[in-house]
């Protein structure tokens, strides 16, 4: 599976639970919220204030090989 800005939160971590840490670490801990099933990882970026090339960066690194 290919990661991409459009993916939910959701879909993110049910695809690779370590996710959560790189998530957490930009400050996003909001994962379990209602908004994690709805919001793609471009727009929760935005709400935070977060670059989302640096955090797509960051999850690709510590990515599972299946990605």
């Amino acid at each position: 599976m290919n990661m991409t800005k459009e993916m939910t939160i959701g879909q993110v971590l049910r695809a690779n639970p370590a996710a959560a840490k790189i998530l957490m670490g930009f400050g996003m801990g909001c994962m379990g919220c209602p908004s994690a099933q709805a919001e793609s990882l471009e727009d929760a970026a935005m709400v935070h204030g977060i670059n989302i090339d640096v955090l797509m960066e960051a999850l690709a690194e510590d990515a599972n090989p299946d990605w």
